[in-house]
């Protein structure tokens, strides 16, 4: 039997069909998704927004993606771990995807601490997706340097790579500091929670952190064949088969105007194809870009996970499309 591809349902961006204020909606969202095929749930996050949320203008449709400078500074982000539990605890087989923990905002032994219990109750299905994110008034609330968020994020990842394997773990580095420390039980993983990273471009720390840290790849927009041959290429060298490199795309809607939702068909038609050609065969999905019923949830997931399958299969199978992108850019690829 063919290997299927995996819908990754956006829970936390749907403002148009609940209530903010009931995050147990969400919860109850993500059993029935889960009832229909839906493969993982992903919530991003902040913890806080300052007046430059929406400096690049408000999203012209409340169904849009949440981005980088187009979100009311009140919009509402309910913390996504503390949510993750509830939604673990609802669930069987669920995927709990951190789509965007701003990690250089914690200290990286309380965020083990957290990551690896959420990991433990839900007997290894988180995803983390570690981000150093792009909201200055954030970083400046919390007291943390905007400028140096990328050292961070990196010292971190050091941190997390010692402390989810072994005890008692010391470490000396330039932002954090300590001895003989344990932090037990551990992540379900000996290793710790699955990783995946994204960018909106391959940036060469980007790079790194996929090529030692990376199970998955989740990039902003779409990214040039070049900078996905030249990670294949990297993944090569280091050891590692491209093919176990989870490429996570996604389904974006066209709105007909400011105020209607878009066509889930035309949707899968339009982004499917050419991601599948690339190597990408999980796809992100925004149940409220194509309802403004609620009590539409389940069809929708069920209609997206059966469109998106059948798109895929009349390209040629996950198998194909992952093991393309594997050979790219390799003698004879």
């Amino acid at each position: 039997m063919s290997e299927a591809p995996r819908l990754v349902l956006v829970l936390t961006e749907n403002w148009t069909l609940v209530d903010p204020a009931d995050p147990m909606a969400l919860v109850d969202l993500a059993r029935q998704a889960e009832e229909a095929g839906i493969d993982a749930v992903m919530l991003s996050e902040h913890i806080v927004l300052g007046p430059s949320a929406d400096e690049n203008g408000l999203m012209d449709n409340p169904r849009e993606y949440a981005l980088p400078g187009n979100q009311d500074p009140a919009m509402p982000w309910p913390n996504s771990i503390v949510l993750m539990s509830a939604i673990a605890a609802a669930t069987q087989r669920l995927r709990l995807v951190g789509g965007a923990i701003i990690t250089p905002l914690r200290h990286p032994l309380l965020l083990a601490r957290e990551l690896g219990t959420l990991d433990l109750l839900s007997r290894g299905r988180l995803v983390v997706l570690p981000t150093v994110s792009w909201h200055r008034d954030e970083y400046e609330a919390l007291g943390v340097d905007f400028g140096r968020r990328g050292k961070v994020l990196d010292e971190q990842l050091a941190v997390w790579e010692k402390i989810w394997r072994e005890s008692p773990v010391s470490h000396q580095g330039d932002n954090y500091r300590f001895e003989d420390v344990w932090l037990e039980p551990k992540a379900f993983r000996g290793s710790g929670p699955v990783m995946w990273f994204g960018g909106s471009s391959i940036h060469p720390a980007l790079m790194r952190r996929l090529v030692r840290y990376g199970s998955g790849f989740n990039p902003l927009g779409r990214m040039s064949d070049e900078e996905l041959q030249g990670l294949a290429v990297a993944l090569r060298e280091a050891g590692r088969d491209p093919a176990e490199m989870e490429m996570v795309g996604g389904l974006r809607g066209t709105f007909p105007d400011d105020e209607s939702t878009a066509d889930l068909a035309q949707a899968v038609e339009d982004s499917v194809p050419d991601q599948l050609e690339r190597g990408f065969t999980s796809y992100c999905f925004k149940p409220n870009q194509f309802t403004d019923d609620v009590g539409d949830w389940s069809e929708v997931c069920k209609e997206a996970v059966a469109r998106v399958g059948e798109t895929v299969k009349r390209g040629g199978g996950v198998e194909a499309a992952r093991s393309a992108w594997a050979t790219a850019g390799s003698r004879g690829g």
